[in-house]
């Protein structure tokens, strides 16, 4: 841009994207060519960020970036270099983006500029790197792979050029610069998306998989008795259930639960294979291993590992004695936090019906469970107006619901004798 010519202001990545795509968007970035921060700071913009100026509109809150050029230095996400002078033109902060689909601004008027043909390959479903410049930052592998989950009803795949690119980064050894913070985030985010198995599945396709999520790259592979679980793979049984915790929540927490719930069959000898008897308490040291290398919140955490260690028992609900259904309840915190108790029924039900070609399998146990722990639900007011308390009265709760679930389960176990007899 020419000295004295008044800084151009832009619209630009996915508000773009999503509005030829033709789907709802809230978030909107703008950059601003020729300028220098003093014109932003004069009309009342905020600046915010370290590496680089980010401006905030003093009335919408929305960002305002200096068009910027970045030169790798070091090695990860952070390894780079920025020069954000007035003379950088709209076409070379485009190019520095990740994605074509990713790299195109929007005039006020609605025009759009494309210089890297972001919309052939909207059209063309095309998930494809603008440079090569791409390699230099291993955090693109993690925002492809999300973009994949994003944008795979559509129709959208990994250009092979890119996912050759994402091959050498995961090869390179820079995936392990990566912040465990950054890794979870945009996890997290990838397992909000509508297809989120999309996402590890292009992870492991490039490589990722085994150097970010290594418990459960190693999962493949591992066969499994194919009368109960006729898609076999280990591998491919949990991205089957993820993808059906996708059908049944959009909760991101139930989800990764769904993800890591059979860690442990990666472990089990291979002399008793197909079968993994005990793969539910092998796998709860993994559990905590990713939950602690990622970082993970402790919510998140705790509920895996309670799908990780009991989802066994929940599918075998009718075959538990009495007094297991109130250990496992129990066990479950089922009483004082029942919100938590449906996230597992719903991540137990994923894992049944994650399973090729009983997609569809209605889930009975979960209605069971709800039954077991609402008849072991007791209003103790009673007791504690009599003077029953402390350890009198944690005695006399446990005696009357293992008394009730006793009767719940017989009663269960007649009904369903007398289904099976007419």
């Amino acid at each position: 841009m020419m000295a004295g010519e008044t800084p151009q202001i832009y619209r630009v990545g996915g508000a773009v994207r999503d509005r030829l795509l033709g789907r709802p968007f809230h978030e909107i970035d703008w950059v601003v060519v020729g300028a220098e921060p003093s014109w932003l700071l004069d009309r009342g913009y905020r600046q915010v960020g370290r590496d680089f100026p980010v401006f905030l509109h003093p009335q919408t809150g929305e960002e305002y970036a200096l068009a910027r050029t970045e030169r790798k230095q070091g090695q990860g996400y952070h390894g780079f270099v920025c020069d954000f002078s007035p003379d950088i033109t709209l076409e070379e902060d485009l190019q520095r983006r990740d994605l074509t689909i990713n790299a195109m601004a929007e005039l006020p008027d609605g025009s759009v500029v494309d210089p890297w043909g972001g919309r052939a390959d909207l059209d063309g479903r095309w998930l494809r790197h603008v440079s090569p410049a791409f390699a230099e930052d291993p955090l693109r592998v993690l925002r492809v792979a999300r973009f994949a989950a994003r944008y795979h009803d559509l129709g959208f795949r990994v250009a092979p050029e890119t996912l050759a690119l994402m091959r050498q980064l995961g090869d390179s050894g820079e995936l392990a610069a990566l912040t465990p913070e950054r890794v979870w985030q945009e996890t997290e985010r990838a397992l909000g998306e509508a297809h989120p198995a999309v996402y590890f599945e292009v992870l492991r396709a490039c490589g990722a998989l085994r150097v970010l999520f290594p418990e459960v790259a190693n999962c493949f592979g591992v066969p499994q008795r194919d009368d109960y679980h006729p898609e076999v793979d280990t591998g491919l049984h949990i991205l089957l259930c993820l993808a059906q915790a996708a059908r049944l929540t959009p909760s991101t927490r139930i989800r990764f639960a769904v993800l890591v719930h059979d860690l442990g069959k990666a472990l089990t000898p291979t002399d008793v294979l197909p079968r993994h008897s005990g793969h539910e308490r092998r796998g709860l040291p993994l559990i905590r291993q990713v939950c602690a290398r990622l970082k993970v919140p402790k919510a998140t955490q705790e509920l895996a590992l309670l799908v990780g260690e009991f989802h066994l028992d929940c599918h075998r609900a009718d075959e538990l004695r009495g007094d297991t259904l109130l250990a496992r309840l129990e066990a479950l915190d089922a009483w004082r936090r029942p919100e938590r108790f449906e996230e597992f029924l719903l991540a137990c039900e994923a894992d049944a019906r994650g399973r090729t070609g009983l997609e569809d399998i209605p889930y009975w146990q979960a209605d069971y469970w709800r039954g077991a722990q609402q008849c072991g639900q007791i209003d103790v007011a009673d007791w504690l107006a009599r003077g029953i308390q402390g350890m009198e009265l944690a005695a006399q709760l446990k005696a009357t619901r293992r008394e009730r679930l006793c009767a719940y389960r017989d009663a269960h176990r007649a009904r369903r004798e007398s289904l099976n007899a007419r």
